[in-house]
């Protein structure tokens, strides 16, 4: 009962179950039984409607997808930045002019990067205001002992 009571203090309405039911807590146990074998029709759940729970699970309770973006970018602006290097330094090292594509390639993949790295910093204050509006309680209390 007090993990329903729990779960009534969540204002949200899309709730992935399996998430709650471990972030509320509560004493679990297994239940063993022998499930008996489907007598007519198949399941309905195929590997689409997994992958759609999968994606429910993941960004019910974390924020670190969002956050994959500014790595992301992070890599690809570094991997620029040093090809980058890499062609000034052939060119003043051993005289190697380095022309056209791949200086157009180190711009754009640059420029790219800090695009992922913005990309990836506005979906961390989105991410923020997500978990703010699903107004879930910071603490769940276990018990109140008075102290007199």
């Amino acid at each position: 009962r007090e993990v329903v009571e729990n779960i009534k203090l969540m204002p949200e309405r899309n709730l992935f179950m399996k998430g709650v039911l471990s972030w509320v807590g509560g004493k679990t146990d297994v239940v063993k039984y022998a499930r008996a074998e489907r007598v007519a029709g198949d399941s309905k759940f195929n590997g689409w409607k997994l992958w759609n729970l999968a994606l429910e699970g993941i960004t019910s309770f974390s924020t670190f997808p969002l956050r994959i973006w500014t790595y992301i970018g992070l890599a690809v602006a570094g991997v620029a930045f040093l090809y980058g290097a890499w062609m000034i330094f052939d060119t003043l090292a051993f005289g190697n002019a380095v022309r056209g594509y791949p200086s157009l390639l180190v711009s754009i993949l640059f420029l790219g990067g800090i695009q992922l790295i913005g990309i990836g910093v506005l979906g961390e204050y989105i991410g923020r205001i997500y978990i703010e509006t699903k107004a879930r309680p910071k603490y769940i209390l276990k018990g109140k002992n008075s102290v007199k």
